[in-house]
Formats: C-alpha cells, sequence, structure tokens
C-alpha cells in the first residue's frame, strides 16, 4: 500500500489488542473511514498522543479503501487544549463528534468536515457552545434529508405572518394555518434562520438571547426525535454537565 496524506479529525476509538487502537477517522479526502493506529497504548509510543478523540491532524497513512487502513504518523494541526481542559466544553464537543458520526454512516458528504471542523474551532475559542451546537444540529439535517421549512409556512407556503415554530409540522406555520401549535417570537424566527444561512467558519460573536436560544434548542431536539431516529446517548451527559453549570450560576 502507498502512503498517503489525509486531513482528519479522530471521532471515536476502540481498543484493539493489549496495545492499539482503531480510530473513526473523518477526513476531508475519503470522509469516515478506518484507522489501525498500532502500539498506540504503550507509554514510548509516538502514536500515543494523536491516536485519541478530538484530534484534528494530518494523517499519513497507508490507505485502504474496503478495509482498515494503518498509521504511520500525524502531524498535528489542533488538539483542542482549551476544550480538553474544560468539562462543559469537553462535553459538547463529545455530543458533536458523536453526532457527526451517526449522520456520516448515512451521508459521507465531504461538506460535513468542514461544518465539524469550523464548529469545534469556534468552541476552542471561546464562542457559546451550547448555540453553536445547534446551529450544526440545523445544518446536518440537510445531509438526513429532514430539513424543516424555515423559508414559508410548512404548510400552505406563505411567506407572510409566521407565528409558529413547530416540529410536528416540519417547520414555520403562519397566523392562518396555525391550530394549537405553540407560538413562538419574531426573535425566534429572525434567529433560526440565522443559524441556518449563517457561514460557522465566519461568526465572530454570537449575541441571542437565552430564552430564544432555549426556544430554538427544544424545537430541534423534538425535530430529532421526531424525524432522525437517532439516539446519541452523550447528549444526557452534556445535559446533566449543563445543568451542574446552571446550578453553580
Amino acid at each position: 500500500m502507498k502512503l498517503e496524506s489525509v486531513e482528519g479529525i479522530v471521532l471515536s476509538e476502540v481498543n484493539y489488542s493489549e496495545s492499539s487502537k482503531i480510530l473513526n477517522v473523518l477526513t476531508k479526502e475519503y470522509g469516515l473511514i478506518g484507522i489501525m493506529s498500532k502500539g498506540c497504548r504503550n507509554v514510548k509510543s509516538k502514536l500515543r498522543g494523536v491516536s485519541r478523540k478530538l484530534i484534528h491532524g494530518t494523517f499519513h497513512i497507508y490507505y485502504k479503501e474496503d478495509g482498515v487502513s494503518t498509521l504511520a504518523n500525524v502531524d498535528l494541526l489542533n488538539s483542542f487544549s482549551k476544550t480538553m481542559m474544560d468539562l462543559e466544553k469537553i462535553s459538547y464537543a463529545s455530543y458533536i463528534l458523536d453526532l457527526v458520526l451517526q449522520v456520516v454512516r448515512q451521508n459521507n458528504d465531504g461538506e460535513i468536515f468542514d461544518l465539524l471542523r469550523d464548529t469545534l474551532i469556534k468552541i476552542e475559542d471561546g464562542l457559546n457552545p451550547f448555540i453553536l451546537m445547534n446551529i450544526l444540529e440545523l445544518k446536518l439535517l440537510d445531509y438526513l434529508g429532514v430539513h424543516p421549512e424555515l423559508d414559508a409556512c410548512s404548510l400552505c407556503g406563505s411567506t407572510k405572518n409566521i407565528v409558529s415554530l413547530s416540529s410536528s409540522d416540519h417547520g414555520f406555520v403562519c397566523g392562518a394555518c396555525y391550530t394549537n401549535q405553540r407560538v413562538v417570537s419574531e426573535e425566534v424566527i429572525k434567529m433560526i434562520r440565522m443559524y441556518q444561512y449563517v457561514e460557522i467558519a465566519n461568526i465572530s460573536k454570537l449575541d441571542v438571547p437565552e430564552d430564544v436560544a432555549n426556544e430554538i434548542n427544544t424545537f430541534l431536539d423534538e425535530y430529532y426525535e421526531h424525524y432522525t431516529g437517532l439516539y446519541i446517548k452523550s447528549k444526557d451527559f452534556m445535559k446533566q454537565i449543563n445543568r451542574l453549570y446552571e446550578k453553580k450560576d
């Protein structure tokens, strides 16, 4: 096999034999691939520090198209050290990695790599991880084929007098179609459209009122439950950590 270099982010790791790991790595070049990191669990291994979740680097591998590739070395691009030292940040990052792993198993689109990388960088830079998580969750629905209607009423197509954001009705609902859906503010309608269209790489600040952010998060939680069939255990852990931080505040 020829040695190749690919940019990637480690989404998950599984111990293999007594001293090795298999890494699930999302790459720009090949999408999701499995990489064997031989001997990386040994204390003196040069691969030890770069064979874990949340490593972003250039992976030099012996690529195997229909099987597990073998890791030779990694040129580290980002270890996300600030995120790794912050329990709240790492809880968000862990959920995001697990979510992306589930999504790329259904749709291995190369654009997902950029969305993941940009989101992790913004969390590392100190932007609000709760809002960044929701922005990414919304964008990933495109790749699952179940994106909500956020340009017009999902029931009649009208762009006027939008009054509700309904998971059961697949998005916006206008006043004429409204029955008993939850009414939301104009700010919620405005901000979720911002979530939809903003380029994550271009975000420099996130000024979203807490009540608005919570309303959007509730919608996305319900929407994922209704339409994706995904259950990600690390989200429960993330919510537990959030509750602890809320009590501290």
